[in-house]
């Protein structure tokens, strides 16, 4: 459709803009602000940041009172005392849990920017993941450390696992699908037709973790049971 033009008495020319029709004009829709996944990064990193911080508050209960109970120590294989006095759990010469209580902010933050519909550019969630994903190698190490070296399982520390897992596998996947880490159709087209299998994923990998401690501790349900 062309533009009208005239010539008024003065020999300028006036551009007159055709009407628009309502029925023939595209909008394009606002993107969806991924309210889900805002939330669930809030769940995961608040309840995450709880365990750590029991563990924080534990430690300083101890050295307090030397004689103090750990409400952790529920028998000689779930105590959180015999992980706290091995080298582990201070692998950079300060408390483990201390990195918990700093980095696990970041998620409820992102949660929080998202569902007041923050947007963040490419280099933000290579970074975001990247974070996530050395907290997700971390605790796979500290469950390795503690089932086949220390010989003893922290219960918060287990709770902080519980959180950190399933947040790194539905960042990645949702990351993939949505776009956020790369425009490869091939890349998208995988974590779109995985993402509704996501819970399969996360289920697997706390299932092989806890066959890995039942066999390494087959006296555990007894003791919890008794």
């Amino acid at each position: 459709m062309r533009a009208a033009s005239a010539r008024d008495n003065r020999g300028v020319i006036a551009v007159e803009n055709p009407p628009v029709d309502p029925a023939t004009t595209t909008v394009a829709a606002p993107a969806r602000r991924p309210i889900g996944l805002g939330i669930f990064l809030i769940i995961t990193g608040a309840v995450g940041w709880w365990g750590a911080m029991e563990l924080i508050t534990e430690r300083v209960r101890l050295l307090l009172d030397p004689e103090y109970t750990l409400n952790c120590d529920i028998n000689p294989l779930i105590s959180c005392g015999n992980v706290m006095a091995s080298w582990q759990a201070s692998l950079l010469g300060f408390p483990n849990p201390l990195l918990g209580v700093a980095g696990l902010v970041a998620p409820i933050a992102v949660g929080v920017a998202l569902l007041a519909g923050a947007r963040f550019d490419r280099w933000f969630w290579w970074a975001f993941l990247t974070g996530v994903f050395g907290a997700y190698v971390f605790v796979h190490w500290l469950f390795d450390q503690a089932v086949y070296q220390i010989g003893a399982l922290c219960p918060w520390c287990m709770l902080v696992w519980l959180m950190v897992i399933p947040m790194f596998w539905v960042l990645l996947l949702w990351s993939l699908k949505s776009g956020m880490l790369t425009d490869r159709p091939g890349a998208r087209r995988v974590a779109t037709a995985v993402w509704p299998f996501t819970w399969v994923i996360v289920l697997a990998n706390l299932v092989a973790i806890v066959v890995a401690i039942l066999v390494q501790f087959p006296s555990l349900i007894s003791l919890l049971l008794g």
